[in-house]
């Protein structure tokens, strides 16, 4: 699966888990531009992502990690998040 389609797996299931229906989100995006989403066809903004992650009351980096988990790119959320919690260490260290 690519990333694109990963995200918007990510964005529905989050949604659906959260008991939100894509009306729901009308303050953020149109049903529309969250259906386009949802299916794959577009990629959203770092803007877009906050907002909608704010709407479902989630961190954005937890529909990124769900997104990246279902495209095969993490075996596991724990070696995801230590491999993340690694990488910021290592280059935030670096900066200081």
């Amino acid at each position: 699966m690519d990333i694109q389609k990963a995200f918007g797996n990510s964005l529905r299931v989050t949604r659906k888990a959260r008991n939100l229906s894509q009306e729901d989100f009308s303050d953020v995006s149109s049903r529309t531009y969250i259906s386009s989403l949802e299916r794959g066809l577009k990629s959203p903004t770092l803007e877009k992502v906050q907002a909608l992650a704010e709407r479902m009351e989630v961190h954005p980096l937890t529909l990124l990690a769900i997104a990246y988990l279902r495209e095969g790119r993490g075996s596991d959320l724990k070696d995801l998040l230590g491999r993340v919690k690694h990488e910021v260490d290592v280059i935030v260290g670096a900066g200081k």
